[in-house]
């Protein structure tokens, strides 16, 4: 079973930038899917992005497209999260991911998450 762990969430101003990061631990995660999903109070967890266990293929939902980029290492067992030209409306709580082999878009789809890092941006 692979644990994961988030960082790097805080309070920016839009246009702003920040980098969050998913440490995995416990069985390797080299062989898993990895995504970025987000939640704002009383909403649907939604999906921001995904990469591919070899990290040669990554989606990302529309609303992040040209903004958000989404990068691995499995020799470190990192993922992260680089998001540009921060937007009030990605204030939510990010949560990272993890499935074997395949990625998704659905968070039903993931059996593995954090604990979540809150992103707030202030207009």
């Amino acid at each position: 079973q692979v644990q994961l762990v988030e960082s790097g969430g805080g309070l920016v101003q839009a246009g702003g930038s920040l980098r969050l990061s998913c440490a995995a631990s416990g069985r390797t995660a080299s062989n898993y899917a990895m995504a970025w999903f987000r939640q704002a109070p009383g909403k649907d967890r939604d999906f921001v992005a995904t990469i591919s266990w070899t990290g040669g293929s990554t989606v990302y939902a529309d609303s992040v497209k040209g903004r958000f980029t989404i990068s691995r290492d499995n020799a470190k067992n990192m993922v992260w999260l680089q998001m540009n030209s921060l937007k009030p409306e990605d204030t939510s709580i990010y949560y990272c991911a993890a499935r074997a082999w395949r990625t998704s878009t659905t968070p039903g789809e993931y059996n593995t998450w954090g604990q979540g890092t809150q992103v707030t941006v202030s207009s």
